[in-house]
């Protein structure tokens, strides 16, 4: 629910911006009466939707090749991102959880499950972080040939 959420929040603003762009251009040429009217094509707008940005242009800077091994590494390092928190859940998370489901319920047991469960949960963020900020949209950055990679300004 988590993910299509996110997924369904991401449309939004995109279309938000895609309408913020476009309908001052056609309200202009309507007002000024001119026999030109700017619309967008679809393939600008699929390769907006697929597109690391939440700013509509008509055209973005593009890298004239894809560099495949690249997206292969960053592709890795999501995998990687991804056994590495399966084993901080299994060696750090899970077993603070079973052993706290056994035990009566004190307030003393609950502080100390929750300060153990701090440290693997800043790890679990900062793999998030690296995996989908970082690799994923870098990855697919490269594959849609997309040149202006300012993730993180």
């Amino acid at each position: 629910a988590a993910l299509v959420l996110a997924l369904q929040v991401r449309l939004v603003m995109k279309a938000h911006s895609f309408i913020r762009e476009n309908v001052p251009r056609v309200l202009s040429s309507v007002k000024d009466k001119s026999g030109t009217l700017h619309i967008p094509r679809i393939s600008q707008y699929l390769y907006f939707l697929f597109a690391p940005t939440l700013i509509y242009r008509d055209n973005y800077p593009r890298n004239p090749t894809i560099r495949w091994g690249y997206v292969a590494t960053k592709f890795a390092q999501v995998l990687g991102s991804l056994f590495y928190a399966y084993y901080i859940f299994v060696r750090l998370c899970i077993p603070q959880f079973r052993n706290s489901s056994q035990e009566t319920f004190n307030l003393r047991g609950l502080v100390l499950c929750i300060f153990n469960s701090i440290l693997p949960g800043v790890l679990i963020l900062f793999l998030v972080f690296f995996a989908f900020l970082h690799c994923w949209l870098n990855a697919f950055a490269e594959m849609l040939r997309f040149a202006d990679r300012m993730f993180y300004k």
